[in-house]
């Protein structure tokens, strides 16, 4: 006697499966923000340059990232404010419409930089099919035309399917070249050990303002001031505070399991044959004879989805913090909202139009990211601290500490990353 599935059966299975993605569309969402070109690039660049040497930075980045995407979660949790409500409540409208401006600029020079990037490796990859290859300015005007369709036709949670989706192609496709291109193990286990390369002649700007690049696209403010407005958004409450975690930890095992295996690829290819990394496109070019059509192809696709699936935060970006600033309902359908995404979505097209140097443009922009670390983690010290606020849940001795260790980590990343900037423009 066969058993056959009723329409019954089947809808309750999407229900079970859409309830089950439900928990986790919050954190996919934070890692297609947080996982973006900018993060390939500065991965790619330090295992390029220093092979596994900096594994520990990637590590210590995502132990930061987790505890403050805790925190932050934690005090919306209890409140029921986002980050931008709270400081222009609590401290002071001038500190909000600091992360407000600030924040933007980073977006801006991120949107520009991940736009450059997939166009020049989709344009590279193009040579492989057409001779010569089709212009990056056609690849990147169909990217940006993709996602502002996107968002013009979806809600919040029609993004986050769409990243959940992405984001899956995006790890599939760089956990596969991990496992075909990973340097030896033992290099891996050395990269644990925090240490701080030296400067050579094949890399004489030193390796300050790849560090903090690094930690400025991992440890990133923009991540956890949206965090507070996604889980407001979900209405989670304290009762939802191991939903909360959960799914917090899950994004960033996600982010050290993606950074790592991207880091791995290139040590394991370009470091082994001593190339730096000075253009994303090289990389398509290098890596073919070095690890075959196969591998550059997937590494490809890796690259395009991590581009597309950080398009979709950093457009977002400006609209949802003025919503908080402003403490009105976020309804992306307004005008002022369709065209003010539409001119973000824009300054896509800068890099291929007038031919800028998109991994410089985007090491500068996650650099400038770690510069405003600091503030951000005062913030919220302040805020979790305040008993009128946080009632019992107010911060305890070893979250203080904890906080204090990532403030005055954030004042030494964001001293390499001035430092490391001004050795390039000096340079």
């Amino acid at each position: 006697m066969s058993s056959t599935s009723t329409p019954n059966d089947n809808n309750s299975l999407k229900q079970k499966f859409a309830k089950t993605l439900a928990l986790f569309l919050p954190g996919i969402f934070l890692l297609g923000f947080n996982i973006g070109t900018g993060s390939v690039t500065a991965m790619a660049k330090a295992g390029a340059d220093y092979g596994m040497t900096l594994l520990w930075t990637i590590i210590a980045s995502c132990l930061c990232t987790l505890f403050m995407i805790n925190l932050y979660g934690r005090y919306t949790l209890v409140t029921g404010e986002t980050a931008l409500e709270a400081f222009k409540k609590h401290i002071h409208p001038a500190v909000a419409m600091f992360f407000l401006v600030a924040l933007t600029f980073g977006v801006c020079g991120s949107v520009m930089g991940v736009m450059g990037i997939v166009a020049d490796i989709c344009y590279e990859w193009s040579k492989s099919f057409i001779e010569g290859g089709i212009s990056q300015v056609y690849f990147a005007a169909f990217f940006v035309s993709l996602v502002y369709f996107i968002f013009w036709n979806g809600k919040t949670q029609f993004f986050e399917r769409c990243l959940a989706v992405i984001v899956a192609v995006m790890s599939a496709c760089f956990l596969i070249n991990f496992f075909i291109m990973m340097p030896p193990p033992v290099e891996i286990i050395k990269g644990l050990i925090p240490n701080i390369p030296a400067t050579t002649a094949a890399t004489d700007k030193g390796p300050f303002l790849v560090i903090a690049s690094m930690i400025g696209t991992t440890v990133f403010s923009g991540l956890f001031i949206i965090r507070t407005t996604l889980v407001k958004e979900a209405g989670w409450t304290l009762n939802d505070y191991k939903k909360q975690r959960n799914d917090a930890i899950f994004s960033v095992f996600l982010m050290f399991i993606i950074s790592a295996s991207i880091m791995a690829a290139s040590a394991g290819t370009l470091h082994v044959e001593g190339i730096q990394l000075d253009n994303a496109s090289q990389m398509i070019s290098i890596l073919e004879p070095l690890a075959g059509s196969l591998a550059t192809s997937i590494f490809a696709f890796g690259l395009i989805a991590a581009g597309v699936s950080s398009q979709f935060p950093n457009i977002l970006m400006l609209p949802w913090l003025l919503c908080d600033y402003k403490g009105v309902k976020r309804d992306m359908t307004l005008p002022k909202y369709r065209i003010m995404v539409f001119v973000i979505s824009l300054l896509g097209l800068v890099v291929p139009i007038f031919e800028a140097r998109p991994v410089f443009v985007m090491i500068i922009s996650q650099a400038f990211n770690a510069v405003i670390l600091p503030i951000t983690v005062g913030c919220i010290f302040y805020l979790s601290n305040r008993h009128d606020l946080m009632k019992n849940h107010k911060n305890g001795w070893f979250a203080n500490l904890a906080l204090a260790a990532i403030f005055i980590f954030s004042l030494i990343t964001s001293f390499f990353g001035v430092k490391g900037v001004l050795q390039n423009i000096f340079a």
